[in-house]
C-alpha cells in the first residue's frame, strides 16, 4: 500500500491547513488479494471516526481509494487507513520515525498516525520578525560598556571575574554551594556600544537572556520582574537601548521566566533581602497564593526540585494580573518601555490558558510583538503533563526555538545522518507547522543551554561522557578545529538560508568553543575573533537580507544523496540554488531541475556558469564545500 502525506496526489492540500479546509486523502493498494473495502480512521477533538473510502480508479496495477474530509476546528487531526482484502485486514500509517511523507504497512492499527495541524484562519505572525536575523546575547558575557570597566550594581555578594577567564563550574569554586554568582561585567551599555557591530553583521532582532533583577549571573531566578538588574543598568538604559537599536532597524526581545521565581525575590523573600512580605515569611503575604507549599515554609514545589526556584501557580488570579492582565502588567510594561516581544522560558510548563492570556495581553499592548516558546521537540504535537499542547492552533505562540532543525543539521554535518535523513526531518517540520509558524521558527545552532556548534562540529566527545573538569578545559585540536570551521561554513549557510529566522548565539560567528552550561556561556572574545568566520557569517546574512527568496520564498529539496544536500528557494522569478557537500570527499552531482524550468545557473560568489537544455545540471563540489547559484 502507499500514501505519501507530502505528495499532493495522496493528500491535498499538503501540510498544515486552516480551519474549515476541505481536503482529499488517497491510498493506493496493490493487487495482493482483491480489496473488499477501504476505510479512513480519523481522530480529532477526542473523537474517532471510521470513514468509508470509495474506489476511484486503478493506476499501474494498484487500486486507488479516495475520501474527502473537512477539518472544521483548530487542533491536530490524526489519521491512518484500514484495508479489508480477501487475504486479510491490513493497516497503513505513519512511518516508524514518525516523520510523515511515505508511510508504511502494519498488521495492526499503527502506533504512529499521520498528522494534520489545523490552525485558525486568522492566525498571523509578525512580518518584521520573519524578515529578521536574530542574535542571542547572554548579557553578563557580551560586553562591558562602562568606560572604566567597572561592575555596576554595587553588590558585595558576587565574585568578580576577569574577562576571558573560564566561568566557574564546581560548587567548591563558590565556597561549597553552586551559587552561579561569578560575574564578568557585561551590561546594557555594552550591548548599546556594540549595536553598530550587530547592524554591520546584518542583525534585525536581539534576543536577550533575562535582564531583570536576580541573584545569579543567569537571572533565571527572578528577584523583581519590574526592575532591570542593577548590574546590567537601569530602566532608562533599557529604554535607550531599545530606542537606539530601533534606529538601526533592530528590535529587542526579552526572556520571560514565568513558571518560577527566585527564592531570593520580592515575592518569596526567603533571605529577607527585600522590603516586602514574601510568601516564605508569612501566609498573610499578598504573594502566598502564588506558590504551593507542602510543609510551610520549608517545603514547597520548585522547578525540577531546585529550592532556589520556587514554582508559581499560574492559575492564581493575582499572579495573572501582575504578569499578564493588569494595566501595567509585566508583559505590557516592558513592551511600553520599548521591547518588541517575549521568549517564554520552559513554555511547556506553562498551562495553555496562561499562554493564551499572555498572547491576548501582549497583542493588546502591541499587535506586532512576537511570542517565542522554548520547546525542544516538534512543538506542533508536543505533549506536556499528559496534554497535547495548543501552541499553533492560532491563539498562543508565533514561534519556537527550532531544536529539531539544529539536531538534524549538526547530525548531517558530523555524518550521523545522511542528506535524505536531513530532508525527511526538515520536510516533517514543514508539514506539521502552519506556514506562518514555519517561516517564523527561531533556527538555532547553539544556545546558552547546549554545547557550542563549533565544539560539536569538531567531533568532540559527547558531553555526557566527560566529567566537568575535562569539559571545562577541553579545546579542539588544530586539525579538528579546522574541520569544525569548514563544517561551520556549510552549517551556517544552510541555517541562514532556509525558511525561518536564523538566530546566531553570541560568539558563534567569532569561532567560540565550549560544552554545555556554563562552558557555552564564556565571554565574547573581543579582539581575538576568527575574522574569516565572522566575515562568512556576515556574507551569508547579507545574502539572505538582500534577497526576498530567502525570506519568504518557497522551499524545494533538489538533491539529497549521500551527504550532499541541495535546496531551491524561490519567490517568483527570484530563485537560488544552495548545494552543500558535507562529505569528506569530492562529489560530482547530477541535479535535475527540469520541473522548475531551469535552463542556466550563475554563481553568486563566483564566475561559475552552467547551461542546460533539459534542466539537468552536473556540478562538481569539493569536500566540505557549499555553492550558491542564481537560477535562470
Amino acid at each position: 500500500m502507499e500514501h505519501h502525506s507530502q505528495n499532493p496526489f495522496y493528500r491535498y492540500p499538503t501540510g498544515a491547513v486552516s480551519a474549515g479546509t476541505e481536503g482529499t486523502l488517497k491510498l493506493s493498494v496493490p493487487e495482493m488479494g482483491s480489496p473488499v473495502s477501504a476505510f479512513l480512521t480519523l481522530i480529532m477533538d477526542n473523537e474517532q471516526q471510521s470513514i468509508y473510502m470509495p474506489y476511484i480508479t486503478m493506476i499501474n496495477g494498484s487500486y486507488v481509494y479516495s475520501v474527502k474530509i473537512k477539518l472544521k476546528n483548530p487542533g491536530v487531526a490524526w489519521y491512518y487507513f484500514c484495508i479489508n482484502t480477501t487475504s486479510g485486514t491490513y493497516y497503513y500509517g505513519n512511518n516508524s520515525d514518525n516523520l510523515g511523507g511515505l508511510g508504511q504497512q502494519y498488521d495492526n492499527p499503527p502506533v504512529h498516525s499521520f498528522q494534520i495541524t489545523v490552525y485558525d484562519k486568522d492566525y498571523h505572525t509578525p512580518d518584521w520578525f520573519k524578515r529578521s536575523v536574530a542574535y542571542q546575547i547572554f548579557p553578563d558575557r557580551f560586553y562591558n560598556g562602562n568606560d572604566d570597566g567597572s561592575f555596576g550594581g554595587g553588590r558585595t555578594d558576587i565574585i568578580r571575574r576577569k574577562w576571558g577567564d573560564m566561568p566557574y563550574y564546581t560548587a567548591e569554586q563558590f565556597g561549597g554551594d553552586f551559587l552561579a554568582n561569578d560575574v564578568f561585567g557585561g551590561n546594557l551599555k555594552g550591548i548599546m556600544k556594540k549595536l553598530p557591530y550587530l547592524k554591520d553583521l546584518g542583525i534585525g532582532a536581539i534576543y536577550l537572556n533575562p535582564i531583570f533583577e536576580a541573584y545569579s549571573n543567569h537571572k533565571y531566578d527572578t528577584g523583581d520582574y519590574m526592575k532591570i538588574d542593577p548590574m546590567f543598568g537601569t530602566e532608562k538604559d533599557f529604554r535607550e537601548l531599545c530606542r537606539e537599536a530601533k534606529k538601526l532597524g533592530i528590535r529587542i526581545i526579552l526572556d520571560g521566566v514565568f513558571n518560577h521565581t527566585g527564592s531570593d525575590s520580592r515575592y518569596f523573600n526567603k533571605k529577607g533581602k527585600y522590603d516586602s512580605v514574601g510568601a516564605y515569611q508569612s501566609q498573610n503575604s499578598p504573594y502566598y497564593g502564588w506558590y504551593s507549599f507542602v510543609n510551610y515554609p520549608e517545603e514547597y514545589m520548585s522547578w525540577w526540585g531546585m529550592s532556589t526556584l520556587p514554582q508559581v501557580n499560574e492559575d492564581n488570579e493575582s499572579y495573572q494580573e501582575y504578569i499578564l492582565t493588569g494595566k501595567d502588567s509585566v508583559v505590557k510594561h516592558w513592551l511600553k518601555e520599548g521591547a518588541s516581544g517575549w521568549r517564554l522560558d520552559v513554555v511547556d510548563e506553562l498551562p495553555d490558558f496562561f499562554v493564551k492570556k499572555l498572547r491576548k495581553a501582549v497583542r493588546e499592548q502591541d499587535e506586532d510583538a512576537v511570542i517565542i516558546g522554548e520547546v525542544w521537540e516538534d512543538a506542533s504535537h508536543k505533549v506536556s503533563y499528559g496534554r497535547l499542547r495548543e501552541y499553533f492552533w492560532g491563539d498562543e505562540l508565533d514561534s519556537v526555538m527550532n531544536y529539531p532543525l539544529k539536531n538534524a543539521l549538526l547530525s548531517l554535518a558530523t555524518g550521523a545522518i545522511d542528506a535524505d535523513g536531513f530532508h525527511r526531518r526538515l520536510m516533517s517540520l514543514k508539514e506539521n507547522y502552519p506556514p506562518e509558524t514555519f517561516y517564523s521558527l527561531l533556527n538555532i545552532m547553539s544556545t546558552h543551554d547546549i554545547p557550542r556548534a563549533l565544539t560539536v562540529l569538531g567531533d568532540a566527545p559527547d558531553k555526557g561522557s566527560m566529567p566537568r573538569e575535562e569539559k571545562a578545559w577541553f579545546s579542539l585540536s588544530e586539525e579538528k578545529y579546522q574541520l569544525a570551521l569548514r563544517r561551520m561554513h556549510l552549517v551556517s549557510a544552510v541555517q541562514i538560508l532556509l525558511p525561518g529566522v536564523p538566530c546566531i548565539y553570541y560568539g558563534d560567528e567569532a569561532g567560540m568553543q565550549g560544552y554545555d552550561d556554563p562552558f557555552c556561556r564564556a565571554t565574547y572574545p573581543w579582539g581575538e575573533e576568527n575574522e574569516e568566520l565572522r566575515e562568512w557569517f556576515k556574507k551569508m546574512i547579507h545574502l539572505r537580507n538582500e534577497n526576498n527568496a530567502f525570506i519568504e520564498g518557497e522551499l524545494d529539496t533538489v538533491y539529497k544523496l549521500g551527504r550532499v544536500y541541495g535546496f531551491l528557494r524561490s519567490k517568483g522569478n527570484d530563485r537560488f540554488l544552495v548545494i552543500a557537500n558535507f562529505s569528506d570527499g569530492f562529489e560530482h552531482v547530477r541535479v535535475d531541475m527540469a520541473r522548475f524550468g531551469a535552463r542556466s545557473l550563475a554563481g553568486v560568489f563566483s564566475e561559475e556558469k552552467h547551461e542546460s537544455v533539459d534542466g539537468v545540471f552536473f556540478l562538481d563540489i569539493p569536500q566540505t564545500w557549499v555553492k550558491f547559484f542564481k537560477v535562470l
